[in-house]
């Protein structure tokens, strides 16, 4: 029997919202996991607030918010409040009743730059994977780390002189009486910089003074942008520290050397890395604070590598060489599917600060998979 579609709606309804998420939704894992690491941060949650006033929205539910915008790349705030208007799922994950209004956007941008800095993204990285259930899958002797350009959220148009100067008239753009030289009395156009050479040392971006032109590779033009670095677990894959520095030619290894410098404990252990960590100093800095270095070796570097057979003979040399490949996964999923190949902010306080949000992303996602293959304890 065909059935008829009643087009009047319920005026209640009898299922609750926790009802109707499933059981097995990944969402559930991860939201066991954030949510005890949330509670152990309500004291830095009280720093950040005046004791009156008009209650603001909950810090707990504004960092769950960026996380399913981390989670599902979600390009822009005003997006992700529609989504939390419609989407019962997400509702759920942070805490709303399906009668709870949804936050202005302007409430909701001011309260994140608020509670979106370094020192709050680092605390919750540090009671996540300090969590009894995590430190169980951490290893505490052997890590890679890595680097990787991050685009600023600025253009080649924002670059000016540095010295305040402006810069010399363009050349023609066609061929003609005098092609190729400067026309007097001309201006060059924002971003036009036919004819004169740009780099760090003569040009700065007006936008964000922060940001550094950096190459990719050969085959890349020079984009403004940041370098973010990991430190990773080498058992499961988890971040154990991040940083973000200026996209520099010695920024990977500083940053690999203080986040190794800042590991517990005073036992051996080995970091592995790219050919790109292959220089005498960084090895040498590694074997001073009792870190030992396994970087793949830079054999066409003049003068040779920096990593002789006193390392390379040993087993756990291959095994981090080849364990050090999964930290581009990390890289991976925080370009392709969390939507971090541009910032959306500017400078380095607030880089960093999303940079580590997406990071907790990746490392929820992960430990959510990794707890669910995990054996139940016999009762």
């Amino acid at each position: 029997m065909r059935g008829e579609q009643e087009r009047s709606g319920s005026l209640f309804s009898y299922v609750s919202i926790e009802e109707r998420i499933p059981a097995s939704h990944p969402l559930r894992r991860i939201r066991k996991l954030a949510d005890p690491a949330l509670d152990r941060l309500n004291s830095s949650f009280c720093e950040l607030y005046a004791p009156e006033g008009r209650p603001s929205v909950p810090p707990e539910q504004l960092l769950l918010a960026s996380l399913l915008q981390a989670f599902y790349g979600i390009r822009s705030e005003r997006l992700l409040l529609e989504q939390l208007h419609d989407n019962r799922l997400f509702r759920w994950f942070v805490d709303l009743s399906p009668d709870d209004p949804i936050w202005h956007p302007t409430t909701l941008t001011k309260n994140r730059q608020r509670l979106l800095n370094e020192r709050v993204m680092g605390k919750f990285l540090e009671k996540l994977i300090g969590a009894p259930e995590v430190k169980t899958l951490l290893s505490n002797e052997h890590f890679s780390v890595d680097g990787t350009l991050l685009q600023a959220w600025a253009s080649h148009a924002s670059l000016k002189r540095i010295d305040g100067e402006e810069d010399p008239p363009p050349p023609p753009t066609g061929p003609g009486e005098g092609f190729g030289a400067p026309k007097p009395g001309k201006k060059r156009a924002e971003g036009d910089f036919r004819g004169i050479k740009i780099s760090n040392d003569t040009h700065r971006s007006s936008t964000d003074p922060n940001a550094l032109l950096a190459l990719k590779s050969i085959a890349h033009s020079a984009q403004l942008s940041y370098r973010g670095h990991v430190l990773m677990d080498n058992r499961h894959d988890l971040i154990v520290d991040d940083r973000v520095t200026p996209a520099n030619g010695t920024g990977e290894r500083d940053a690999a050397q203080s986040m190794a410098a800042d590991l517990a404990g005073a036992h051996q252990k080995t970091i592995g890395a790219d050919k790109n960590y292959d220089t005498k100093g960084f090895v040498a800095e590694m074997r001073w604070i009792g870190v030992t270095a396994h970087v793949a070796q830079n054999t066409a570097r003049s003068g040779g590598s920096a990593i002789d057979r006193r390392t390379t003979r040993h087993q756990g040399y291959a095994q981090s060489i080849n364990a050090r490949r999964g930290i581009e996964k990390v890289f991976g999923w925080i370009k392709a599917f969390g939507g971090l190949r541009q910032f959306n902010v500017r400078g380095t306080e607030s880089v960093s600060a999303v940079s580590g949000l997406h990071r907790i992303a990746y490392n929820l996602i992960r430990l959510g998979n990794l707890l669910l293959a995990q054996p139940s304890p016999k009762e």
